[in-house]
């Protein structure tokens, strides 16, 4: 078996519930990618996850737990998050001492969040994500983390963009939240997108840089004035 929840470390990967302070609603949750098996022994064995300085979110490491958002290297648990674990400490600290393995690695010498873990706990069902998509870390809170199913249920909904994949969503619309679109050697991370043919529809809010051809709506906009939009140019792309 290639899964995750069968290479051999199902003891610390199954956690006890019961043993740990549970998630409240207004926690701080960072869900980060895992993209090899490598860094997640160094998680189940070692029990930190790095994190680059130069690259790291806001309020970073001031966060009460970590996810791990799993790319195509985990087979059939790709594209969920299956595990998060509490964040208990943090040191900054060199690469190489890190990983005193790999002296002469380019990197050797950048600084990283060295976030200390508490045991994985396993999230039932996982959260996933319809289609691959590209995802370097997400910001979220224990209530959305916790109430989520899929990766675009852990952004907020009360924003004018949020409001709005309400609306397609429950009209059976498909719609992805934070999407990235390439365009010309430029990537843009847009408010919403709608796969149209074969390729997106991007919604931009506000002054949030998007891509040519795209919806842009002002941060006042009535939802359903938007709604009837994005229904035009779905319906004459």
């Amino acid at each position: 078996m290639t899964s995750a929840l069968a290479d051999g470390r199902l003891e610390a990967l199954l956690c006890i519930v019961c043993h740990s302070t549970p998630m409240l609603p207004d926690d701080r949750v960072l869900v980060a990618i895992m993209n090899n098996r490598r860094d997640w022994a160094l998680v189940q064995d070692q029990g930190w996850y790095r994190v680059p300085v130069k690259h790291a979110p806001p309020g970073t490491p001031d966060f009460d737990w970590l996810a791990f958002y799993f790319t195509k290297s985990f087979k059939e648990d790709k594209w969920a998050i299956h595990y998060y674990a509490r964040i208990q400490g943090h040191e900054l600290v060199a690469r190489r001492d890190l990983i005193p393995s790999e002296p002469d690695h380019p990197r050797a010498g950048n600084w990283y969040y060295a976030l200390q873990l508490g045991p994985l706990e396993h999230k039932l069902p996982p959260i996933v994500s319809a289609r691959w998509r590209r995802v370097t870390f997400i910001l979220t809170t224990g209530d959305r983390f916790m109430n989520a199913h899929e990766i675009n249920d852990l952004f907020e909904q009360e924003s004018p963009a949020g409001r709005l994949y309400v609306k397609l969503r429950e009209m059976g619309i498909q719609v992805e939240r934070e999407w990235w679109i390439d365009e010309e050697g430029t990537a843009y991370v847009v408010d919403l997108a709608l796969p149209v043919g074969d390729g997106w529809l991007p919604v931009t809010f506000g002054d949030r840089p998007g891509p040519t051809g795209g919806l842009r709506f002002a941060a006042g906009d009535a939802p359903d004035v938007c709604l009837r939009e994005i229904q035009a140019r779905l319906r004459d792309p």
